[in-house]
């Protein structure tokens, strides 16, 4: 047995065993300083917390014989502000903002602010750079229901020399007013968020989800909002029961996402795990994903966005991540014209989601919208109605319903066609299929390039489910199928097999190359 280690704070390690295994492994026991820390496990990623700054530890993993040790040392820290003596009561009913606000920018570079065990009454909170945030293990940051109370990002301000836009805010694609999120960062770098304490944003009793398709007085908060961020890492906590997206990152870069559990009631409205819009540089491993959309949907912006930054969302490493429930585990898209471009995703589970591995365009979002260099490999479904989509009749926004978005005809490519390019699907295994095994929907005047399926069991349900399988007009409820080709340049198969499956295995229509 291997492990590497992933990431260190000066309160915390984690780790990550270094082996071919989907997200858990045989169990485990995991000591320091030979003291019994973690009993049992079966995650390919653990972290050990409550370390102490600039601390040399033993790490020693037992499994079975097998018995690996290494020596690691914590980062250091300048000085720990503790948030209690600031003023926080920490009794979930006195407003908490203030005293932590004060504590975070009181904060100096390579400094920590502690927040200790309790449950603290908050407002959205800003960060400052050069700092860490320690969320103590029974320590909850629980946010404040009252929308009047959260402060207001402007979508769109135009500098002095009216030559820039400075964007604050972003709504689906594009720069909309919105509310501070309950952790907000706006041109920070160097920031770390860790700890195995609560971000409760306590929209579940709140009216965030009431509504959802109403701008009231602005639109709907994250959990953790990055503006323009640097080199920002999040850490072991658990982020919960947020008023729209959990974690999103915007026009940011070199982050990390580890370790971390999201929640969120199946039925909660937009409540996506993690979407990085228009990043660059981008590690989310060993993350466990419970929510009401997309686990995890990566973004660029519509066409305005796309158009006038040319930003792609590139360089991601999705590794070691647990999705359950969601619509889609992986999405590309919609909201893309900026561009997607090397994304590895690897040794993931998916479980009970309605789609796995998603990419979702259309006509409209433009000649940035690329879409390319994407590899799946490693992966594991379960329950998963539709394991593989990629649609680019996607019918979202006002005008998705238009011809001009479902229309099957050949139209002219010009500066609103996006374009995919190369996807690499490898080594998966799909359970309980139920409407399809995969669908691919490109647009006639400009297919997808290239789809490769290597190494790919789909086991179907013996009482598979009905569904459409891409969200596209004029698409009828399915079940049982095989795998769909429509207008790709060329598809590459080798050793796909299909289980309990009594239908026609692969369709191809308007495909000019096909290896098999």
């Amino acid at each position: 047995m291997k492990f590497n280690l992933l990431y260190s704070t000066p309160f915390s390690l984690s780790f990550e065993l270094d082996n071919n295994d989907i997200y858990v492994t045989n169990s485990y026991d995991v000591y320091l300083n030979d003291e019994i820390i973690l009993k049992d496990y079966k995650k390919n990623v653990f972290s050990l917390f409550d370390l102490y700054p600039s601390t040399k530890y033993d790490v020693k993993i037992i499994s079975g014989k097998d018995v690996v040790s290494k020596s690691f040392e914590t980062d250091s820290c300048k000085v720990v502000l503790d948030v209690k003596r600031f003023g926080a009561k920490g009794d979930g009913k006195t407003d908490d903002t203030k005293q932590i606000q004060a504590a975070i920018l009181s904060c100096p570079d390579n400094g920590a602010v502690l927040i200790p065990d309790g449950t603290y009454y908050v407002c959205p909170l800003f960060l400052r750079s050069n700092i860490t945030i320690y969320l103590s293990k029974n320590a909850t940051l629980l946010g404040n229901i009252d929308r009047n109370n959260y402060p207001i990002l402007p979508g769109m301000t135009y500098t002095c020399d009216e030559k820039e836009e400075y964007n604050l805010a972003s709504w689906e694609g594009n720069p909309l007013t919105g509310f501070a999120s309950l952790i907000t960062g706006v041109n920070v770098s160097n920031v770390k968020i860790v700890g195995q304490g609560t971000i409760n944003c306590n929209a579940d009793k709140s009216d965030w989800w009431e509504n959802v398709r109403e701008r009231r007085i602005a639109w709907r908060p994250r959990g953790v909002f990055l503006n323009n961020c640097d080199n920002v890492s999040l850490v072991g906590f658990t982020i919960k029961n947020t008023p729209s997206w959990n974690l999103h990152p915007y026009f940011s870069s070199n982050l990390k996402f580890i370790d971390l559990n999201v929640e969120n009631p199946k039925d909660s409205p937009n409540t996506d795990g993690c979407d990085p819009e228009s990043c660059k540089n981008v590690d989310i491993i060993g993350v466990d994903f419970s929510v009401g959309d997309d686990c995890i949907a990566i973004k660029s912006g519509k066409i305005y966005m796309g158009k006038t930054f040319k930003k792609p969302s590139e360089n991601f490493n999705i590794r070691n991540c647990s999705m359950n429930f969601g619509h889609g585990a992986i999405v590309l898209g919609s909201e893309m014209s900026g561009g997607i471009k090397n994304i590895t995703v690897s040794k993931c589970l998916f479980n009970k989601t309605d789609r796995g591995l998603r990419i979702k365009t259309r006509r409209g979002r433009g000649k940035d919208a690329i879409i390319d260099g994407i590899t799946f490999e490693n992966i594991k479904m379960d329950d998963v109605l539709t394991p593989l989509v990629i649609n680019m009749f996607y019918y979202c926004d006002p005008d998705g319903h238009t011809e001009y978005v479902y229309s099957k005809e050949k139209y002219p490519v010009d500066d609103r066609t996006p374009y995919l390019g190369q996807f690499h699907f490898k080594d998966i295994v799909c359970e309980n299929v139920n409407v399809a095994a995969g669908t691919f929907y490109g647009l006639p005047e400009l297919g997808i390039k290239s789809i490769t399926l290597e190494n790919i069991d789909f086991k179907y349900s013996s009482n598979p489910v009905a569904g459409r399988p891409a969200m596209m007009d004029f698409l009828d409820e399915m079940k049982g199928k095989g795998l769909i080709f429509y207008n790709v340049d060329e598809v590459n198969i080798k050793n796909v097999k299909f289980e309990n499956f009594n239908d026609t295995e692969y369709s191809f229509e308007n495909v000019k190359t096909i290896n098999k």
